[in-house]
Parts: C-alpha cells; sequence; structure tokens
C-alpha cells in the first residue's frame, strides 16, 4: 500500500517534469508566478483585462524573464485548446528569413479566426537575429494585418531592431534581477529539489549569475549534480571561475614578488585549475578597486588592465598578455616605492 500511495505521489508529476532541466520545470506559468518587474507585469495585466493589446517589444539581457512574460501573457489569453490556433512563436532556431515572413507569417497573420472573437498573436523570439530585410518586409505586414493580429517581438539588443518596427511597437525594457528578487526563487528550487546549500553558496550563485535568472538556476542545478552539496567553492569550481582567494593570491603575488617567480605561480595556478585570464582580469579589476593605491597610479594601472582586456578580446596570446598584467602590477609597486621615498 504504501508502495502505491508512493507511486500516486509520483504520477502527479507530470512525466516529462521528473527529469527537465530546472529552467523549464520551474518556468513561471502565469503573469502572478513571475518575480520581477512588477510595473511592467501590471501594464501588460491591464492591457489584457482590457482587451486591448498593443504591438509589444522587451528588451534586456538574457534569463530576466522576457519570454516568460509573453508565454504566460498567450496562456492568460487563450485556452489550451485554442493555443495552437492563435499563437505562432518563432525564435532564431525557426528559419526566419524574408521568404517566411512573407509566408507562414503573413499566412497565418492574414487569416481571420472563425469561431473566437479577438486577435491572434505572432511572438518573434531573438528578433534582434532577424536579417535587415525580414525586419522591413514585417513592417508592412504588422500594418496591415493589426486587427486580427498582434505581433510581439522579444530581444536582447535594441539598436538591432531597425527604428521602423520599434516606433510601431511599445517598448518595455527587463533590466536584470536585483539580487532580492533571486534569492526567493532560488529558495523555492532548492525547498522544491531538497538540496544542500549554504549561505556562501547561495551568496555565489546570485553573484556569479549577475542578474540572469536562467544562469543561477543552471549554476544551482549542475553544482548540486555534480558536488551534492553546494558551497562557494564549489560553485566557482563548477563555473571554472577563479576562487576569490585564488585571486587574492595573484594579486600578493603580482605585488610582492619579483617578475619571474611572480609569472611562473600565477601561469602554474593558472593551467592546474584551467583558468582563462579574461576572468582573472575581471576579478583582479574589482578587487584593485579596495586596495589603497595613490589615485594617480590606480588610474594607471585600470587603463593598463582595460588594454590587456582588449587585446585579449582580439585573440591574442594569453601568455604574452599574463606577462604584461604582472608587468604593469610590478611598475605600480615600484611608483609606489619610490612615493613612499
Amino acid at each position: 500500500q504504501i508502495e502505491s500511495i508512493q507511486m500516486a505521489s509520483i504520477g502527479k508529476i507530470p512525466l516529462q517534469s521528473r527529469n527537465l532541466p530546472w529552467v523549464e520545470k520551474y518556468r513561471p506559468q502565469t503573469l502572478d508566478d513571475l518575480i520581477s518587474h512588477k510595473d511592467i507585469l501590471s501594464t501588460i495585466q491591464k492591457f489584457i483585462s482590457e482587451d486591448r493589446l498593443p504591438h509589444l517589444l522587451f528588451y534586456g539581457p538574457p534569463g530576466t524573464g522576457k519570454t516568460s512574460t509573453v508565454l504566460a501573457s498567450a496562456k492568460q489569453l487563450y485556452k489550451e485548446k485554442e493555443f495552437n490556433a492563435m499563437v505562432l512563436e518563432l525564435n532564431a532556431s525557426d528559419d526566419r528569413g524574408i521568404d517566411v515572413v512573407r509566408g507562414p507569417i503573413l499566412s497565418f497573420a492574414s487569416t481571420r479566426t472563425i469561431f473566437k472573437k479577438g486577435f491572434k498573436l505572432v511572438i518573434l523570439d531573438e528578433a534582434d537575429a532577424m536579417t535587415r530585410d525580414a525586419q522591413n518586409a514585417l513592417r508592412r505586414v504588422i500594418e496591415k494585418y493589426t486587427e486580427n493580429t498582434r505581433f510581439c517581438l522579444i530581444c536582447n539588443y535594441l539598436s538591432k531592431i531597425i527604428p521602423a518596427l520599434q516606433s510601431r511597437c511599445t517598448r518595455f525594457r527587463f533590466g536584470p534581477l536585483s539580487q532580492d528578487q533571486m534569492i526567493p526563487r532560488l529558495e523555492f528550487v532548492i525547498q522544491q529539489e531538497s538540496i544542500d546549500v549554504t549561505p556562501d553558496g547561495m551568496k555565489a550563485i546570485v553573484t556569479l549569475s549577475s542578474g540572469d535568472m536562467r544562469r543561477s538556476l543552471n549554476i544551482l542545478q549542475s553544482t548540486s549534480m555534480a558536488y551534492g552539496k553546494v558551497t562557494e567553492d564549489n560553485v566557482y569550481t563548477c563555473t571554472g571561475h577563479p576562487l576569490r582567494s585564488d585571486i587574492a593570491n595573484i594579486l600578493d603575488w603580482s605585488l610582492n614578488k619579483d617578475f619571474t617567480s611572480a609569472y611562473n605561480q600565477i601561469l602554474q595556478l593558472k593551467t592546474l585549475k584551467g583558468l582563462a585570464l579574461h576572468d582573472i582580469l575581471t576579478e583582479v579589476h574589482l578587487l584593485i578597486h579596495r586596495v589603497d593605491f595613490p589615485p594617480a597610479i590606480r588610474m594607471g594601472l585600470l587603463i593598463k588592465l582595460a588594454d590587456i582586456e582588449y587585446r585579449l578580446a582580439s585573440g591574442t596570446s594569453e601568455k604574452i598578455q599574463l606577462s604584461s598584467m604582472v608587468a604593469a602590477f610590478q611598475a605600480v609597486r615600484d611608483m609606489v616605492v619610490n612615493e613612499a621615498a
């Protein structure tokens, strides 16, 4: 009997959601489930309740709830059985060249619904990946079929959407999530999945994801699966990010040892832990702001580090740039010593 009760409780969870990535498993289903941008949500809620939805353009960094908001709105607007007939969703993995805009999108937008009054919804996710030609072709389609179709464009970079499309839509910017918004949602997932998380592990996840809810859930899932317990060190190791202690050591060696030994020790640590110089630079940069350098010297050092980062982005050798970084610190140390003398 106990076994059948257990089976019944497992049966309540839909089969697909048992082994889904948590990002999809815990995707908000209704507008009330969304945790951020309450002002945007209340505006959209008002549009829906008054049945006056304009064309929408959502933009902002990844993992901030743009797609979830649209899908939740669509689920609120349409019943499950009419959903597929009323909503056309295309993202960057679908072909969305000019032919598709003139073909499937046009035919979907132009056909009237017989039984249901109201409008259809076309969701173009990752619209910044559409070609300029396709975007230009879309202008006319949006205008021509406004009375029975609404378009919702979602993108990361507003500058990649042509101005003509921007002016036809009501724009909403989804900014990165704050820590106060992310932590309760993460705690809910932790409770549901019964994971062992330390407070510093939680802090590390929130810091590393920098306002991206999707990334924070992915880090949480991969760390808990790889190590069982989510601690700060495990999170940093799992994401391949340098530990805070490693960064402190790198800064210490760069400023206090001679060039050769500092360079060799950093190179050894980098090889041992498989760290990327770009990540080291980012973390060191944050730490420099806390070290008490004279202002003029700090400015010079930051400019040098910015140059190194720029050169790294151009695909130069990491070893040469590492020696350049160590050299920058050594030069700063000598300047500080000379000033003190």
